[in-house]
């Protein structure tokens, strides 16, 4: 086997719920050709036992060479409301048990200070991440930030400081942990007008997880309205249907030494979704798989 394994080195997958239908929703895509599954949940894992999720996971994929890329939880555990606790308890319950799905990667939010700056929120973030960076580097788990600004900015917002580069640098100054990383996609950069390329380039070694999410920017609107007015300048797309190149993303992946997933993060193309939903993503895996080079040749 080389060392590329088959194209398996970075393996194309999708997202999908985690809660009681988990099992069944794999079963019934895998046929499509799914290399990997990232299990996510909003804020909470609620009453979910992840325990018997992981069995039921494990059952549905079978002895098919398929893998759990990463476990995610996106809600705010920077804050102290009852709702922002949950989400704490959530990651420490994905780092404790990441190991029954196989895989090594927590992903989700950082948090932030609702209504602060980004630099006020820097503490905070070290004094929870610092915990929970202990507490997976002694599972032998990573932990990746997803770079979504969740309609926030640098001065104010209620998610997530890690959606501009120089919040990654503060981030990772203040608390230097090299189980501490990204789960990056294109889209959320060229939303805010930024190439991504450069900035891949350059931040790859801290890339844990890929989300293959891709945007269109209407550059038309933008040279004539800008970015303030109430007109749509860009939105979410499937990979295929947006504006990157993929096959520079995953050959900078590539060189840059990336080994891992890059899972679709479906249900938010305003084209391909209601009875489109599968139709475009199963578009994207085929679209990103022939950007990987095409068929594995020995």
């Amino acid at each position: 086997m080389t060392k590329h394994e088959n194209h398996r080195d970075i393996r194309i997958g999708t997202l999908v719920s985690g809660g009681s239908d988990t099992g069944n929703y794999i079963r019934r895509i895998l046929p499509h050709g799914f290399e990997s599954f990232s299990v996510t949940f909003w804020q909470t894992i609620g009453t979910t036992n992840l325990k018997q999720l992981a069995r039921e996971v494990k059952e549905a994929i079978g002895d098919r060479d398929v893998v759990i890329s990463s476990l995610g939880i996106f809600g705010n555990p920077l804050e102290d409301g009852e709702m922002d606790a949950q989400t704490r308890k959530g990651w420490e319950a994905l780092i404790d048990n990441a190991h029954l799905f196989g895989t090594d990667i927590v992903a989700g939010f950082t948090g932030r200070l609702r209504g602060k700056p980004i630099d006020e929120s820097i503490p905070r973030f070290k004094q929870v991440f610092g915990k929970l960076a202990k507490r997976a580097a002694d599972k032998g788990v990573r932990l990746a930030f997803e770079n979504c600004s969740m309609g926030g900015n640098w001065h104010a917002g209620d998610w997530n400081i890690a959606h501009n580069p120089d919040a990654w640098t503060l981030m990772f100054d203040a608390l230097p942990a090299r189980n501490l990383g990204l789960q990056w996609e294109p889209c959320h950069q060229r939303v805010c007008l930024i190439d991504p390329m450069p900035q891949l380039r350059k931040w790859v070694g801290r890339i844990f997880h890929v989300h293959g999410k891709d945007a269109t920017v209407l550059w038309d609107v933008v040279r004539e309205k800008g970015v303030g007015s109430n007109a749509e300048y860009a939105f979410h797309r499937t990979p295929g249907f947006g504006d990157s190149n993929w096959t520079d993303i995953i050959s900078e992946l590539r060189r840059g030494g990336f080994k891992g997933s890059i899972d679709i993060e479906g249900w938010h193309d305003p084209v391909y979704r209601d009875d489109l939903e599968m139709t475009g993503q199963v578009y994207g895996l085929n679209y990103l798989k022939q950007c990987r080079g095409g068929a594995f040749v020995p």
